[in-house]
């Protein structure tokens, strides 16, 4: 964790700073918003940011906002001054501490700031193969491209392979391509000279100068525009970046992991991302099961975001019901993950019982259950008619006829997986090809391999 200090703190700087260290923080001291801004913008970065209230709050919030810095600011001033304080969280301060320091509190408001956990749950063999994968290719310096929905754990698996790799003693840097309007996307990640463009009041170095020497994460590769591509294709072969407005090169050592949630290869075949690019970023690709795919995932993952929110709500931890925990299993989880976590949260604070049940469950796109009998009775009816139609509907047909529409509409519900269909269907994947190879040469149109079929390198 890097601290950057700005002021003296009414006499108590070197105290604060000794505290932070103690608790791990690596700690830089300036005297002015002026010095801390030119720090933050040489790329030295930091992970927060305490001030001196007796200081321009206000004019460092606006200029950390203005020139797309992130990071939280902490004011720091005498404790009985409760106007300086007032004012400080109205300027944009996260927190305000008072002086003289107490070392429980810099410790807590230092962990409540910067908190961030990247611990991957997981239980499924599919998300242990991909994992598996990950460590393997993480000492290497060879460009991963990550693949899959919104939702599933992208980025978390971006800082497994870091933390993995040789340079995680460098930085983990990252960039949400999709987040930043275009025309400041080459800014942010190659730099920019004083004065290059509007609203460039100094030099700041990019994302690939901030991350040089450890990894840079470009989020959501996919959204960059074609006229940035072309720039970054020539960065990754020549190691080297031009800052906006600058003619002198600037040499960087960067291992690039870049993500998306979309194909890639039909975004090539459209002619929005670079094949040449692509074939640049793709030398591994990890691609990371939506969490409908991987079941076993969904009840660890349940019962840790239960403890998570409970610990955080200060709610006495309750136990998953079995019938929440089957509705859980039986969800789409269309926003994966990120979904399920959201969904385990609201459970928390709905929960009025001993068990966290059906009742607390509110899922997208499906009602809110009020009486676990109704929707027993209402699944079963609806299995029922289901079966009755079903069965009517195979009266007159061929068993071969009929499984093999039984094949058909299983891959096209898997969007082409092979892998996943052969599951459903209870048939080894042997068994499937021969069947697809058998239809395909009778003339029957199969569902093309989906995405999943492709080999994870």
């Amino acid at each position: 964790m890097q601290l950057l200090i700005i002021g003296a703190l009414d006499g108590q700087v070197g105290a604060a700073s000794q505290i932070a260290m103690a608790r791990g923080a690596q700690v830089t001291l300036v005297d002015t918003v002026d010095s801390g801004l030119d720090y933050l913008r040489s790329g030295q970065g930091a992970n927060l940011v305490m001030i001196d209230v007796k200081f321009d709050i206000k004019g460092l919030v606006d200029s950390l906002a203005a020139e797309r810095i992130i990071v939280p600011v902490v004011a720091c001033g005498i404790g009985t001054d409760a106007a300086a304080a007032v004012r400080a969280i109205r300027a944009g301060a996260k927190e305000y501490i008072p002086l003289p320091p107490d070392a429980d509190l810099i410790a807590a408001v230092i962990a409540a700031v910067t908190e961030e956990s990247h611990a991957i749950i997981f239980r499924d063999p599919m998300m242990s193969q991909v994992l598996r994968m990950a460590e393997q290719v993480a000492p290497s310096d060879a460009s991963i491209l990550i693949t899959g929905e919104s939702g599933t754990g992208k980025e978390l698996v971006a800082r497994l392979i870091h933390r993995k790799s040789k340079r995680s003693g460098k930085r983990f840097v990252a960039l949400n391509c999709a987040a930043i309007p275009e025309n400041l996307l080459e800014s942010e990640l190659f730099g920019h000279e004083k004065g290059s463009f509007t609203g460039a009041v100094a030099r700041r170095l990019g994302k690939f100068e901030e991350a040089n020497g450890g990894t840079l994460l470009l989020d959501e590769v996919s959204e960059m525009d074609i006229r940035l591509q072309a720039k970054l294709l020539r960065a990754l072969q020549e190691k080297e970046i031009d800052r906006v407005g600058s003619t002198q090169p600037v040499k960087v050592d960067v291992r690039i992991i870049a993500t998306s949630n979309r194909s890639m290869d039909e975004a090539v075949r459209k002619g929005t991302f670079r094949e040449d690019l692509f074939f640049r970023l793709n030398v591994v690709n990890l691609q990371i099961p939506s969490l409908k795919d991987r079941p076993l995932d969904i009840e660890i993952l349940a019962n840790h975001f239960i403890r998570k929110y409970s610990d955080l709500n200060g709610i006495k931890q309750k136990s998953l019901a079995e019938t929440a925990k089957r509705m859980l299993i039986g969800h789409v989880w269309r926003g994966n993950v990120r979904e399920l976590e959201n969904t385990m949260h609201r459970a928390v604070l709905l929960a009025g019982g001993e068990e966290i049940g059906m009742e607390s469950i509110i899922l997208s796109g499906a009602p809110v259950v009020h009486d676990p009998a109704q929707v027993t009775v209402a699944s079963a009816a609806a299995a029922a008619a289901s079966a009755i139609g079903a069965t009517k509907g195979l009266v007159g047909r061929t068993m071969a006829d009929v499984e093999r529409d039984l094949i058909i509409d299983t891959l096209e519900h898997c969007l082409g997986n092979r892998t996943h269909a052969a599951t459903i269907l209870g048939i080894s994947i042997r068994t499937l090809r021969n069947k697809i190879r058998q239809y395909s040469d009778e003339g029957v149109a199969v569902p093309p391999a989906g995405d999943g079929e492709r080999p994870i390198i």
